[in-house]
């Protein structure tokens, strides 16, 4: 049996052990695949491992032999699904593999917004500490999270995590008034609209659909406090990301954490690489070497149950 993986760079970059996958068939890894080469790559495979390479239904119709693949990932939007169920093909994902790494750097956003850890370290190794006449010094405000109130939209496994947490740190939670906030007591309920302008931080946790796409608009914006920040490690695409750099820049919040942007690799010209107080990283949030052993774990298990005629973890059922 042949099992082709697609992409498996940035799940495993050389750190983990594709070992179990190669036990179960003839192995062939990939780091990346283009475009052009994903339908000679993946002929004869009967198992198809696949990250952010698209699997359409032209490809697929090409794939007599394919009869599983599992997405490396939560999201499988890369999968046509439907054309994937109609010519018998499995697909299955990996749910929340990555919720303690994802809610951990949501943190790490915040702190950095709210202390500027790298701008005073930078600072201590230029020398600016060294030359002071006093003990200690501030480049900016250091903002503290205790009786701040953090939005959270979306309250899946990633967004009652960094409910947690901020329960932990001291602030007040507030939610949109959804069934999936049942449960949870001591929050504030609330609409969208009302959320953002009572928020001192919202934090993004929810999928993107085409309900939700864009839907952090210069309406939603221009409700936040000048003081408030936006964090986002769930979809780019939740953003117009114009509107939240013109905020930016004019001063209408106090900043932005991200690690999702809507193209990534972002494009050269993207406005938010460019405003002012808007913190970047590149899409790590699920990356940690833990949340990656996980994630390959059960892409192991994926396959194996599949090849024991007990599939799991199936979204095209």
């Amino acid at each position: 049996m042949k099992i082709v993986v697609l992409d498996g760079h940035t799940a495993n970059p050389g750190d983990l052990d594709w070992s179990p996958l190669r036990n179960l068939g003839d192995l062939t890894v990939y780091d990346r695949t283009p475009a052009d080469q994903v339908a000679d790559r993946s002929a004869g495979a009967t198992v198809l491992v696949t990250n952010k390479v698209p699997l359409p239904r032209p490809v697929l119709e090409g794939l007599p032999d394919l009869k599983l693949v599992t997405v490396c990932a939560t999201g499988y939007n890369i999968v046509d699904t439907v054309a994937a169920r109609e010519l018998g093909i499995v697909v299955a994902n990996v749910p929340a593999y990555s919720t303690p790494s994802v809610v951990q750097l949501t943190f790490a956003l915040l702190l950095e917004l709210t202390h500027h850890v790298g701008e005073h370290n930078d600072s201590v190794h230029r020398g600016e500490w060294v030359a002071c006449q006093d003990f200690s010094y501030s480049l900016t405000p250091l903002i503290e999270l205790e009786g701040l109130t953090m939005g959270i939209v979306g309250l899946g496994n990633i967004g009652r995590g960094v409910a947690a947490v901020a329960r932990a740190f001291g602030m007040e939670i507030a939610t949109l008034d959804r069934p999936s906030a049942q449960g949870l007591s001591g929050v504030r309920r609330m609409s969208l609209e009302e959320l953002f302008a009572v928020s001192d931080v919202v934090s993004l946790h929810s999928p993107q659909t085409p309900e939700t796409t864009g839907m952090v608009n210069r309406d939603l914006l221009s409700r936040m406090k000048p003081s408030a920040f936006l964090l986002n490690t769930s979809r780019g695409g939740l953003i117009v990301e114009q509107d939240l750099a013109d905020a930016l820049n004019e001063g209408k919040i106090a900043g932005a954490g991200l690690d999702v942007l809507s193209v990534e690799p972002p494009k050269p010209d993207n406005p938010l690489l460019t405003a002012k107080n808007c913190v970047i990283t590149p899409h790590i949030a699920w990356a940690s070497l833990s949340a990656r052993r996980r994630l390959l774990d059960v892409t192991f298990k994926n396959v194996e149950a599949f090849l024991t005629g007990n599939p799991q973890n199936v979204v095209n059922a």
